[in-house]
This record gives structure tokens, sequence and C-alpha cells, in this order.
């Protein structure tokens, strides 16, 4: 019997297989994917207020709290009043946050070279843009 070619099933099980390479490589620096998330989100351009951060992640709210409460705990990020506007806190990377994103970006980098490892170099750029494409 052939694998189901439906396109649930094949991004379901890519993300599975992915994240069974990018978790490992994340476990030396004491974080998950999501965790990498925010961090990558928020060592990007500009200073964010954790609203933003979760605006371009997609997280709810009260799931960010959480988030940046506990990189906070982890001493790889801290908030401060937002220059602009009082009402919100910008979140920002510490020394030790810029040094595991960085270190966490190269295993992550590795991880997701080792699952694309199937693919000619060609392929992968085409396939990372097209679903760079579908996503927005």
């Amino acid at each position: 019997m052939s694998r189901p070619r439906r396109l649930g099933y094949l991004l379901k099980h890519a993300n599975l297989r992915l994240t069974e390479l990018t978790g490992p490589a994340l476990e030396p620096y004491g974080l998950d994917g999501r965790e990498f998330a925010v961090l990558a989100v928020i060592g990007g351009p500009g200073p964010l207020s954790q609203l933003d951060v979760g605006r371009r992640l997609g997280v709810d709210r009260s799931s960010m709290v959480g988030l940046v409460d506990g990189l906070e705990r982890k001493r790889l990020v801290g908030r401060r009043p937002h220059p602009d506007d009082r009402r919100k806190n910008v979140v920002e990377l510490t020394e030790r946050g810029r040094e595991t994103l960085e270190g966490a970006t190269r295993a992550v980098d590795a991880a997701e070279a080792e699952f694309l490892a199937g693919l000619e170099e060609g392929e992968a750029r085409l396939f990372r843009a097209l679903l760079g494409k579908l996503v927005g």
C-alpha cells in the first residue's frame, strides 16, 4: 500500500521529522522550538514589544507572557519600558540570550540541513521558497 499523499499528512509528518531533529539540537541550549522562535524574533532588528513578538509568531497574549517569563527566568531576555509608549515593554536579548541564540541558530541550521539532505541544493532552496510563499 502506498503512503498517503494528502497535503495535511505530508506537512504533518514533515514537521514531525523536523522536530525530531531540532528538538535534540536545541537541548544543549535549554530551549524548545517555541522559545527558540521567540529569541529569533527578539534578536531581529528594532525594539519589539511583547505584543509585537506575539503577533509576528501568531502567539496569543497570555501564551506570549508565559514564554517571555520563562526566557526571563533563564536570563535570556529582559524587559524595559518602550521609549515611545510607557504602556508597553520592549523585550530584549541579554548578553547570555545573544550567545544562546547564536549557538542555537547554528544547531538548528545543522538540523535543517540534515532534514533537507535528501534534496539537491536547488530543490531545497525551491522547497523553502514555496513554503515561504504559501505561509506569506
